[in-house]
């Protein structure tokens, strides 16, 4: 029984069980799949995070490509969006060698065609190669990639869109950690009139999950906010495809509020988001339209094109944990900011700043006036997916012998939610959802209430009890 799998985006699973044959025969199934979809096609550009694993797993990936036929360009370590841009601006495929906010002891592939990432149907595609080409021996790693920048380009883009005086006066806390944007970042807000302060910085690979804080994460936040004047405090996770975003007291604002202050910025008229959103987002009047999704982008692109095919001008995607993919072109003050229907950090964590430059206001006021309900999640790792899976089949069932006694407590349970594991909507108002995690084994638990004190005694509760349903 191996870990590796498709999950929400992309292959993971433990380092021990990727490393070797096992990226290289899903790459040259990769490889397959675009020479028998497109016999023109024959760059495909790599790059990688900073986890320890991910030079090695590049290298293997690089022998791969090469031994397909096709030719492997080495972008070096730089944000998937960057690698995502670069891709579409060539029209070539790309691997990003990545294991996203998950520990080091795991790590993953990342698959774009020349049009964007993925979707469920490549995977199968992929797979259905995979064993086909029965592969069984790992060749001696001898291929080179030829060096390409493909960073320059991906910060020229937000430059060039924002301008120069867009941040002009705001001083930036950016956490650094072992992200791979944490460079660009700070280059990026220089450029865009804000002083960086870079803060965090750590040699060794930090696994941050943008939705589920690490209690030290959020420590280090308050205390750099009290040590100094900052309007805000900004980062990523380990790819730099989910942003963090913090006010100025250094409290962190949830990913699907900065995804949808970034739609307000941005102005569209459609916005698509898992149902693990905010329920805010359905408040008429916020925006034309919503469109709910299962969680994982693939359902977020699929979401935003079909929001396209049916009129929307402006289409935004993101998830909870903040990753925003933009599903159409944006033109603000004569400049043009092009479609990238892939996750990014950059583009919300500059939109979020720039709608704080521009209404003159602390990060904390506008939270507060956008009106979220209180939302929280967080997460019970080493949970294999069975289990996870029949704890919601009882659940869902209201088997007697198993109910959760905390939900009479809030009323009972009123209204249910299958799209993505089980939403359940109390009658007090408060929600509960569990699902699985799509990338690593970890059981999901989300909840909202009608004040922070709720949704913690919320969390807690449900967190408990599924831990002892599970264990």
């Amino acid at each position: 029984m191996t870990s590796l799998k498709f999950g929400t985006s992309g292959l993971r699973g433990l380092v021990s069980e990727l490393v070797g044959l096992p990226t290289y025969s899903h790459v040259r199934a990769f490889c397959a799949v675009l020479r028998e979809d497109d016999e023109t096609q024959r760059e495909v550009l790599i790059g990688r995070d900073l986890r320890s694993s991910s030079p090695l797993i590049a290298a293997q990936a690089t022998q791969a490509i090469a031994d397909a036929g096709l030719v492997p360009v080495d972008c070096g370590a730089l944000p998937t969006p960057a690698l995502a841009l670069a891709a579409m601006t060539r029209g070539c495929a790309a691997i990003m060698v990545t294991g996203s906010h998950i520990p080091d002891d795991r790590n993953g592939l990342k698959f774009y065609r020349a049009q964007g990432e993925i979707d469920k149907a490549d995977e199968a595609q992929i797979l259905a190669w995979h064993g086909r080409l029965g592969l069984s021996a790992m060749p001696t790693l001898q291929a080179k990639a030829a060096p390409y920048d493909a960073l320059t380009a991906y910060q020229a883009r937000y430059a060039d869109f924002f301008g120069s005086s867009a941040l002009a006066g705001l001083t930036v806390g950016v956490y650094q950690h072992s992200s791979v944007g944490r460079d660009a970042i700070c280059e990026v807000l220089a450029a865009l009139g804000a002083k960086a302060l870079p803060l965090g910085r750590s040699d060794s690979f930090i696994p941050v999950d943008t939705e589920a804080l690490r209690p030290e994460d959020e420590a280090l936040a308050r205390q750099w906010a009290a040590e100094q004047r900052l309007d805000a405090i900004v980062s990523t996770d380990g790819d730099a495809d989910r942003p963090l975003v913090a006010d100025e007291r250094g409290t962190f604002l949830r990913g699907d509020l900065v995804g949808a202050l970034t739609a307000r910025f941005l102005g569209a008229d459609a916005i698509v988001t898992p149902v693990t959103s905010n329920s805010a987002l359905d408040r008429p009047g916020l925006f034309a339209r919503v469109v709910r999704t299962r969680v994982g982008s693939p359902y977020v692109i699929a979401g935003m094109e079909q929001a396209s095919n049916e009129g929307a001008a402006v289409v935004v995607g993101f998830e909870a944990n903040g990753g925003v993919l933009l599903g159409s072109n944006v033109t603000r003050d004569g400049r043009v900011l092009a479609a990238l229907p892939t996750r990014d950090a950059m583009l919300p964590i500059l939109s979020t700043l720039a709608l704080k430059a521009r209404q003159g206001k602390h990060l904390s006021e506008i939270a507060t006036e956008a009106g979220f309900a209180v939302a929280l999640s967080n997460r019970l790792q080493e949970i294999p997916q069975d289990r996870t899976a029949a704890l919601i089949t009882r659940l869902d069932a209201d088997d007697a012998a198993f109910r959760n006694d905390s939900f009479s407590g809030h009323g009972g349970v009123v209204a249910r939610d299958r799209s993505d594991g089980l939403r359940l909507t109390l009658a007090d108002g408060g929600t509960v959802h569990f699902r699985a995690s799509g990338n690593a084994p970890e059981l999901r638990v989300y909840v909202e209430a009608a004040t922070p004190a709720l949704a913690e005694a919320l969390l807690a509760e449900n967190l408990a009890f599924a831990a002892a349903q599970t264990r």
